[in-house]
């Protein structure tokens, strides 16, 4: 670290979800980098979970988050549908191996700029938790800002 430059930050964000769906958390991020002395550097998130995935998404129309919803959902459908015979991993619940298959085909880390005490993201770019279960969960995403 030079002279002048601030140590790297970090929080945790904690997100409860209600099912399967998209969670936009931008407010939050942006919230808590502004917060901060830092001006300029990157930020890294990474969820903490192996049953949900993180995005950067459009988030001016939430028909966009209901269609990669359902998209997803038929890319990987409960286990009791009959395309999912072959999964072995359902002692968890129907849902639990095909969010696990999502999490491993979508991002659980994102880097971001920051520039001006800002995180740099498109217009219409929202920071998103994707969540795979079906049932409610609190799920943690670790925040890093150097």
């Amino acid at each position: 670290m030079t002279s002048g430059e601030s140590p790297p930050r970090q929080t945790e964000f904690v997100i409860q979800t209600s099912g399967a769906a998209l969670y936009d958390f931008t407010t939050e991020v942006t919230r808590w980098v502004r917060g901060g002395v830092d001006r300029n550097g990157l930020l890294t998130l990474f969820v903490r979970h192996t049953s949900c995935s993180l995005l950067i998404q459009e988030n001016a129309d939430p028909e966009v988050q209901g269609d990669l919803a359902a998209f997803f959902r038929r890319l990987a459908p409960p286990s009791t549908d009959p395309s999912m015979a072959y999964l072995r991993h359902t002692y968890e619940g129907p849902d639990d191996m095909p969010a696990h298959i999502k999490a491993a085909m979508l991002p659980v880390c994102l880097s971001i700029p920051v520039a001006d005490g800002r995180p740099v993201l498109g217009t219409w770019q929202g920071i998103y938790l994707f969540e795979h279960r079906d049932a409610p969960h609190r799920r943690r995403v670790a925040a890093h800002l150097s």
